[in-house]
């Protein structure tokens, strides 16, 4: 049988039977997958380094990066159930080879920055409890290929949910802090933007809101999963649950990490995983909080190590004109196998020769902040022609897409470019 063949339809999976034929069941997990993932090492490094550095003055920006999160992730979803193509296939289909190029260059600069965060977080977790990398990073990359070489999406979204469900520990870390509602109301109301800092994180938050891998992987899940129009809606509140709960997860760590230290105590970067542990749970107890925080910190690595190399195949895979589904035996995809394993392997042994990188996630986020525009004006535009015409961005949401895109991705570039950061 012919391997990898180029793709001349929609993807068309056979339907769900009996309960799961409901309508949310039947969509239930792309959209909170990918979302959990967008909560990773890189974003929870940045949204504790912003606290400990700038107190609550960059809280009020988690919140309204809610519809942000909410708009793009939707628009993947529209694209997903409405073409039953996956994002790189469109790009190809539309724009041509030059654009699918860019495209493809994009995705792999953002997915390898995510393994490098994410690995480092795992090897940051084992620290913690005395483990040393060369045994942590190995049991995680064979947990991440055990997990994508299955040959089931549905195991693998499964399995990455329950993984990533370890996040919810950051609430019970901002609980636990009991910020004061006084000092939040009053340093959310005073944002020094004159400051270079400030912008820069502004930029790195940005950036850790709308990754390039999670636009590939939501859409590919989504014609995966071979939903339709009947589930436009639920697909709909999967991800709008999925918006609200990452950036509540951001806002969390954000909070215990003002509540624990004064604005400008902490130094210019976090240097590792061990030091966020040291400065967000002091009031949980040494063990306590040490287990609390790595529950959380390994879940958010290992979920968006999941997603971002399963995007990055599955991408790559379109962009290059062939398709594959995880319902296939791996023997039966070598290429989409290849590429998932080649970049969770490359990712656990960077981390393993290098030096400690952590302190690159807040770099790693600005980045994706200076790729908004190219991932944004794409995903836009999609919208706008590869829709049937009914389901087209068109009147005023058009115009409000455009200008909160726009806006969003004015504040990243901007950041990143005038902070001197």
């Amino acid at each position: 049988m012919p391997q990898d063949q180029p793709s001349t339809a929609p993807y068309r999976q056979p339907a769900p039977r009996g309960w799961r034929r409901l309508p949310f069941v039947a969509v239930f997990g792309p959209g909170l997958l990918v979302m959990l993932a967008d909560t990773d090492v890189g974003s929870i490094v940045t949204a504790g380094q912003s606290g400990m550095q700038w107190g609550y003055r960059l809280l009020p920006l988690q919140l309204l990066l809610i519809p942000v999160l909410y708009i793009v992730q939707e628009l993947t979803v529209r694209l997903g159930i409405f073409t039953r193509r996956g994002h790189g296939e469109l790009i190809r289909s539309i724009f041509g080879p030059v654009w699918a190029l860019v495209s493809a260059a994009g995705l792999v600069v953002a997915t390898a920055g995510a393994l490098l965060t994410e690995f480092s977080g795992v090897a940051g977790v084992g620290d913690l409890f005395g483990v040393s990398r060369g045994i942590t990073l190995p049991l995680a990359a064979t947990a991440l290929l055990a997990i994508g070489l299955t040959g089931s999406y549905r195991r693998a979204e499964r399995a990455a949910i329950v993984i990533g469900l370890f996040e919810l520990a950051f609430f019970g870390v901002a609980w636990a802090a009991r910020p004061g509602m006084a000092a939040v109301m009053a340093q959310s109301l005073d944002l020094p933007l004159g400051n270079p800092g400030f912008r820069y994180l502004v930029a790195a938050n940005i950036g850790a809101v709308v990754l390039p891998w999670m636009v590939f992987y939501q859409q590919s899940a989504v014609a995966d999963k071979g939903l339709g129009p009947e589930h436009y809606m639920a697909a709909r509140l999967d991800t709008a649950v999925g918006a609200v709960i990452a950036q509540l997860v951001m806002a969390a760590v954000l909070i215990a990490a003002a509540a624990t230290m004064a604005p400008g105590e902490a130094s210019a970067s976090l240097g590792s995983v061990g030091a966020l542990s040291k400065a967000l749970t002091p009031f949980l107890g040494e063990q306590t909080g040490r287990m609390v925080f790595g529950l959380g910190a390994l879940g958010a690595a290992l979920v968006a190590a999941i997603v971002s190399s399963l995007g990055l195949a599955w991408g790559l895979g379109e962009l290059a004109g062939y398709r594959r589904v995880l319902e296939d035996h791996p023997l039966r995809a070598r290429w989409f196998s290849a590429v998932y394993a080649v970049c969770v392997t490359a990712g656990a042994l960077a981390v393993g020769i290098a030096p400690d990188l952590v302190s690159l996630n807040v770099g790693v986020q600005v980045m994706n902040a200076l790729l908004l525009p190219m991932v944004l004006g794409l995903l836009i535009r999609l919208a706008m022609v590869a829709l049937p015409p009914e389901r087209r961005l068109r009147g005023w949401y058009l115009w409000l897409v455009l200008a909160v895109s726009g806006i969003t991705a004015l504040l990243g570039v901007a950041g990143a470019l005038t902070s001197g950061g």
